[in-house]
């Protein structure tokens, strides 16, 4: 459930970013670590508080369609027609940056992402700081690089926590992510459409949103967030497996945490500690993943094994992030 705005708290967190601090902010896909985007000392704090190599770009959010030219040029047609049909939303898209846009949020690349969040903390705060000159913030994650996305306001205090002792000026607590990963992101800088990042947008929604075939990218496509094989990682070893049942013997002189479908899991041997029934729609399987290798970890045991979800385009981001997570 997502707690009405604090609009005390919105000034606040206005005030931080204005000071070159840092703002944990809600979004519906995961919490992000938010700085001023046009502000150098400020990203360089994002990139210090998460251990971040300063090559892996950020994304910028910004208010909508309207801020655009702002931040790129030489827009094609196809990033109005998405914009329009899914910002506010989890769509981040690939275009050629402007001038001003500084090399600290590119990783030194001509490219830059931009969103358009829905959750009503995120726009509120996006809109407050904004202004008239389409000012935005870049909000990677809000967590340890490489490690599991935080998807509710406690999970950010747990891994990088709030001042005087923690990293984050500010934590805004918006309830929990609607969506639960992060935005999908698409490359329109090339000759054709790409997909660079996999999340709640599919392809089939983006396919038949423009007409056209959008494959993944390739070698040559520009750096992203989340484009490294091992990510969104717990402490703890992920194990990938096919069947959990068949595969609980090899593991057992081993403590587990486990995930899998109900069935398999009604005769769990004692070894197991802990474990979760997977969903069974994609949907709810993206919206408690993090959460749940959240608790999987937290049960210190000595492997997490997972039995892979379903195939599909519908689950193309659940797969995505097990295969990093377990990398």
């Amino acid at each position: 459930m997502i707690p009405p705005v604090d609009e005390r708290a919105i000034r606040a967190a206005v005030d931080v970013l204005e000071c070159s601090g840092l703002v944990a902010m809600p979004t519906e896909t995961v919490y992000g670590l938010a700085g001023n985007a046009d502000d150098e000392k400020a990203v360089k704090k994002i990139f210090e508080a998460k251990k971040r190599p300063t090559t892996h770009p950020l994304i910028v959010h910004i208010t909508g369609e309207e801020a655009l030219d702002h931040w790129a040029v030489n827009i094609p047609q196809s990033a109005y027609v998405l914009a329009r049909l899914f910002w506010p939303g989890p769509l981040t898209m690939i275009l050629e940056k402007a001038d001003h846009v500084g090399d600290w949020i590119t990783g030194g690349q001509n490219t830059v992402g931009l969103r358009c969040p829905s959750h009503p903390w995120a726009k509120a705060l996006i809109k407050a700081f904004a202004g008239k000159h389409h000012r935005g913030i870049a909000a990677p994650s809000a967590n340890t690089f490489g490690r599991i996305s935080p998807t509710c306001a406690q999970h950010v205090r747990d891994d990088l926590g709030e001042k005087p002792k923690g990293k984050v000026d500010l934590i805004l607590d918006g309830g929990d992510c609607d969506v639960g990963v992060e935005s999908t992101i698409i490359n329109l800088t090339g000759e054709h459409p790409e997909i660079l990042r996999h999340g709640a947008i599919t392809r089939h929604m983006l396919e038949e949103a423009l007409g056209c075939p959008v494959p993944d990218g390739g070698k040559d496509s520009p750096r992203v967030s989340g484009s490294l094989k091992s990510h969104y990682a717990p402490v703890t070893k992920v194990v990938l497996v096919d069947d959990l049942v068949g595969a609980l013997p090899q593991f057992q002189d081993k403590k587990l945490a486990v995930m899998a479908p109900a069935q398999k899991l009604q005769k769990t041997p004692a070894n197991v500690i802990k474990w979760f029934a997977a969903e069974a729609d994609p949907a709810q399987y993206m919206h408690a993943l993090y959460a749940r290798l959240h608790e999987l970890d937290a049960a210190k045991a000595d492997l997490i094994v997972i039995e892979r979800p379903a195939q599909g385009d519908r689950w193309d981001a659940v797969q995505d992030r097990l295969t990093r997570a377990a990398a």
